[in-house]
């Protein structure tokens, strides 16, 4: 599959378009006219679901503190930063905010952050239903790290598209917190294995591809480097992709 052919993901809604995660930004990523957005989500202390990258507000808002910790009025008083550390007028968005925004013109790519498997209680039943209060379940893929998302995902609604991430597969696969044995069996339900632009050799995608998996790489921001044979290219820059 060539990158022309290939479904174009805006990473963050198009991190270098605009302040990563922010509703403008978001904007911008589906005027790209790319494919889908992607964002990241996390739960509040008083169990709102947000999108931002962190598990803390402390990169991207001019506050202080782990999302976990915090409500959703304390996170939504605090302003998201631009590229150049000025503060702007935009707040950590919610999920419904950010659904209302892509219903109908854009996908979605849902990355649910979850470090521990006890962390984030109930984010995915919560995620699940919100996104089908908005009848978005069509438009929707979930996509995580953590094999526990994916498989209580899974238990909720065997038909929701879900997707792995990882950074590498060599005989056991590297996730972002640390090894586990590969297994075809173990993934079956997962439509999609979604790795770090360093490790997406060809044969790696032609594995995937001779088990019946799609692959989407990231983060590439540069066509020149995109693997010919993806499915699908997550960037930051998705506009240097559309054609």
């Amino acid at each position: 599959m060539s990158v022309m052919t290939a479904i174009i993901i805006a990473h963050r809604g198009g991190a270098l378009l605009g302040t990563e995660n922010s509703l403008s930004c978001i904007e911008k990523g589906i005027r790209t006219g790319a494919n889908m957005v992607e964002v990241d989500l996390h739960l509040t202390a008083d169990k709102r679901i947000v999108v931002c990258h962190d598990q803390s507000v402390n990169r991207t808002t001019n506050g202080k503190g782990k999302i976990e910790e915090m409500t959703l009025e304390e996170i939504q008083r605090l302003r998201i930063l631009n590229h150049d550390g000025t503060v702007s007028n935009e707040s950590i968005p919610t999920l419904e905010q950010v659904l209302a925004l892509c219903k109908g013109r854009c996908p979605l790519l849902l990355e649910i952050k979850k470090k521990r498997d006890d962390q984030y209680s109930g984010i995915e039943a919560l995620a699940d239903s919100i996104v089908k209060s908005y009848q978005m379940e069509k438009e929707v893929v979930f996509q995580s790290f953590n094999d526990d998302v994916l498989f209580k995902l899974h238990a909720i609604d065997p038909t929701l598209r879900l997707e792995k991430l990882l950074i590498a597969r060599m005989g056991s696969v590297l996730f972002d917190n640390g090894f586990s044995k590969f297994s075809w069996e173990k993934y079956d339900f997962v439509a999609s294995f979604n790795i770090f632009r360093c490790f997406a050799t060809d044969r790696f995608i032609d594995d995937m591809h001779a088990h019946g998996k799609e692959v989407k790489v990231w983060t590439v921001d540069d066509p020149a480097k995109a693997p010919t044979k993806a499915d699908g290219i997550i960037s930051d820059r998705p506009d240097l992709f559309i054609h």
